[in-house]
């Protein structure tokens, strides 16, 4: 434990460290913003009609209610932490081979294993942190801008919802962290990103989301019970299955692969 603790706290000085760290929350608190915007936009449509482009874009944006609101956030939840929680992934595993520094974490007195672990560990954590930041803020947004139907029912369901849902986008950082080890660095991991994201989007149209990894966060964001989109248990075994396959795969990587 106490090994786990040294390479934990190494990660985290070196995230102390960076700019991304306070970029991504940045991110994270920019996006509520401007969704409760759109929402304060669509509250008074004489205002939106002066913005003219802005203010038609609000109407997409749902029902003016908590039920149309919680149901974007959790919406966001999912397709910004598919993007926002693989960056992170991206950028913890690959940046010691872009700064160079993959030696200096190697020497420190503890394994691979242990090394991997931690990473896991922070990553989750910061992306825990993030999602959190896109909670409080589209919450206290929603407050602030008067939003009608406040029910103490439907937000405890949304906070569930919205938790798992973090969770569920978790899962998909094995992959990212073994492409991140396997190209020496973040860009090929971030495009990775991209890419499943897309692929996400025509799963759930061709029908086969409810079994593509990367399209079932998405899906229990939803909660749709239309055809295609209905999540199923061995959707969650597959997206399981996936985390721990990627995450053998890295761990294999890290203690078989050149460093130097």
């Amino acid at each position: 434990m106490r090994k786990l603790n040294v390479a934990i706290w190494a990660e985290t000085r070196k995230i102390r460290k960076s700019k991304i760290f306070i970029i991504t929350f940045i991110v994270f608190t920019f996006i509520p913003l401007m969704m409760g915007l759109m929402m304060y936009l669509f509250q008074h449509p004489e205002l939106a009609e002066k913005l003219g482009i802005i203010g038609t874009k609000a109407q997409m944006f749902g029902d003016n209610d908590w039920v149309g609101y919680l149901s974007l956030v959790n919406q966001a939840n999912a397709s910004i932490g598919l993007i926002g929680f693989g960056f992170v992934t991206a950028w913890i595993f690959g940046s010691e081979h872009a700064g160079h520094t993959m030696k200096d974490i190697l020497a420190l007195p503890v394994s691979r294993n242990i090394i991997l672990a931690a990473k896991f560990i922070v990553s989750f954590a910061w992306c825990m942190l993030l999602s959190l930041v896109l909670l409080f803020v589209s919450t206290t947004i929603g407050l602030l801008i008067g939003i009608d139907g406040w029910s103490d029912t439907l937000f405890s369901d949304f906070v569930v919802r919205f938790i798992v849902s973090a969770l569920l986008t978790l899962l998909l950082a094995s992959p990212v962290a073994y492409i991140a080890g396997l190209s020496r660095g973040y860009f090929a991991a971030i495009g990775f990103v991209v890419f499943t994201m897309i692929l996400a989007q025509f799963s759930g149209v061709l029908g086969f989301g409810p079994f593509f990894p990367w399209a079932i966060p998405g899906l229990y964001a939803v909660a749709s019970d239309a055809e295609g989109m209905v999540l199923f248990t061995s959707s969650y075994i597959v997206l399981i299955l996936t985390f721990v396959s990627f995450y053998l795969l890295t761990l294999r990587w890290w203690n078989n692969a050149d460093h130097h």
